[in-house]
């Protein structure tokens, strides 16, 4: 699709511009603006095993490691609280949070005594479905987040999930049984996995909306080009000109048709409809509406709610005003940093008026609706006149459902639009991700690279290909991670204008 190769083509041109981290000397983040709402993401680095297509920053489980971690996490808490920082909502993902519960509800707990937090997210694997995890989780996290991917057991072999996690016909229990704990459930999939087919993507849907979860996020696999060849040769070659028909698979299954069972939260999450909380032709604001106030439809994406946030914890990427901060991908240098009053933050840079006015174009679309009034009040200037050639591409493709002097909308067309620049960004951020973790050395870099860690038997050259491999096949959960969202956001051409 000519739509889909051009953002694809322009998008990867501008993150490698836009993402151009310099060394920071700052030991604290920027002091919060009164009276302006902010999220805290934290990041746990812990898995029991690490997944061959996840490329957060995650470290293999040890007890010992775990527990400093997270003594250092409560403590880099503080110093947000002394910055005068408040949070009405708290993000914790990973690695997997829950890989020691009790330090996870501690943290929590202590989040909630030191702020104003009104709802609490949380990521999860789905071996963690169990009533040991969920009783104590229960009333702590209104949130969970759980990684799916596919409920097809061949995939989940393919994706080294099946051994780790279960079949996809137990993880379906464990989401029926877990369900009803929490505010919103959240299942993560992934869409267009090579060896994915039409019939294996509607069986994963009809068993999304059979597993009882509130909400569900479907994800594009996100290859980027530094291993596209390591992917086509392990797992086939990711097919981009059929994305949007298995899109419109998605979209159309789950909240097409007069009485659809979900809506969209984003351009590609979808809340369950509640009986009596939204009715067929109600506007999807209007239904957002009527399932919050029922305390049904949580959105996935934060960032659409929050444009700010500080991330604490190794891997953390923070965006605060002007500036994104990537703190530390090692966790002894984050428990260096911390132990000595300091922040771990190891890079920044800074958006120019453009780039923040792209970020709020993205974000807005990305939930699906753009306020022209505020863009013009917060920029000083219309959207038209601030971001001519973005407006001129997307109403050239008819992405706009609505475009008056308030609003913006998006078409089902429109919607997948956003879905291929958020996948890009996500790529460049994956990139991004990669080259810190490359810059670990000693016994980090061993646990991650080497012979004694997770890869065991494995060459240190091999290990590290199959960690390339890893980001290719990158599910961004919940958000993940505070710094994807961000930098998605950050944008195109003149990202070296000043």
């Amino acid at each position: 699709m000519l739509s889909e190769r051009m953002l694809s083509t322009v998008i990867r041109t501008m993150t490698g511009q836009i993402l151009n981290l310099k060394p920071t000397q700052e030991t604290r983040m920027p002091d919060p603006v009164p009276g302006q709402s902010y999220m805290l993401y934290m990041h746990v680095p812990f898995c029991e095993r690490l997944c061959p297509y996840c490329s957060f920053n995650r470290f293999p489980f040890r007890e010992d490691k775990a527990r400093h971690y997270f003594q250092n996490m409560r403590k880099e808490m503080a110093m947000l609280k002394e910055q005068g920082y408040d949070f009405d909502s708290v993000y914790v993902g990973g690695g997997t949070p829950t890989i020691l519960i009790d330090e996870l509800c501690e943290t929590i707990d202590q989040a909630r005594d030191l702020f104003s937090i009104n709802e609490v997210s949380s990521e999860t694997n789905p071996n963690h479905l169990v009533p040991k995890y969920i009783e104590k989780l229960e009333g702590r996290v209104q949130r969970l987040s759980v990684g799916v991917q596919s409920f097809d057991n061949g995939l989940l072999k393919q994706m080294d999930r099946f051994d780790k996690y279960g079949c996809g016909e137990e993880i379906l229990e464990r989401i029926a049984y877990a369900a009803p704990h929490f505010t919103s459930l959240n299942a993560d999939m992934i869409f267009n996995f090579p060896a994915q087919t039409e019939e294996i993507l509607m069986a994963d849907i009809e068993k999304v909306v059979m597993s009882g979860c509130t909400q569900t996020t479907f994800y594009p696999l996100m290859a980027s080009p530094s291993v596209e060849r390591s992917l086509a040769r392990t797992v086939g070659k990711v097919d981009y000109d059929r994305e949007y028909k298995f899109y419109q698979i998605i979209d159309g299954i789950l909240a097409g048709g007069d009485k659809p069972l979900f809506e969209h939260g984003s351009a590609w999450t979808f809340n369950r409809i509640v009986e009596g909380s939204a009715k067929a032709g109600e506007s999807a604001g209007k239904r957002q509406s009527l399932a919050h106030e029922n305390e049904t439809g949580m959105i996935d994406e934060y960032v659409v709610e929050y444009e700010e946030y500080p991330a604490i914890g190794s891997g953390g990427i923070t965006y605060l005003g002007k500036n994104l901060y990537v703190n530390t991908f090692s966790v002894a240098e984050y428990n260096q940093a911390i132990e000595s009053g300091r922040m771990s933050l190891m890079s920044k840079t800074t958006f120019n008026r453009r780039n923040r006015m792209r970020y709020r174009f993205m974000m807005q679309l990305f939930g699906l609706r753009l306020d022209k009034k505020q863009f013009k009040r917060d920029f000083g200037c219309s959207v038209e006149a601030g971001l001519p050639a973005e407006m001129a591409f997307m109403r050239a493709n008819k992405a706009f459902a609505t475009d008056n002097a308030d609003e913006l909308t998006l078409t089902p067309f429109g919607r997948y639009l956003t879905v291929v620049m958020m996948r890009q960004f996500f790529i460049g951020v994956n990139n991004l991700r990669d080259q810190a973790r490359a810059a670990l050395s000693g016994e980090e870099r061993e646990l991650i690279f080497g012979d004694g860690g997770v890869d065991a038997g494995k060459k240190p050259c091999q290990a590290a290909a199959d960690d390339l491999v890893a980001a290719a096949v990158a599910a961004p959960a919940a958000a993940t991670a505070a710094g994807d969202a961000v930098v998605e956001a950050v944008s195109p051409a003149e990202a070296e204008q000043a």
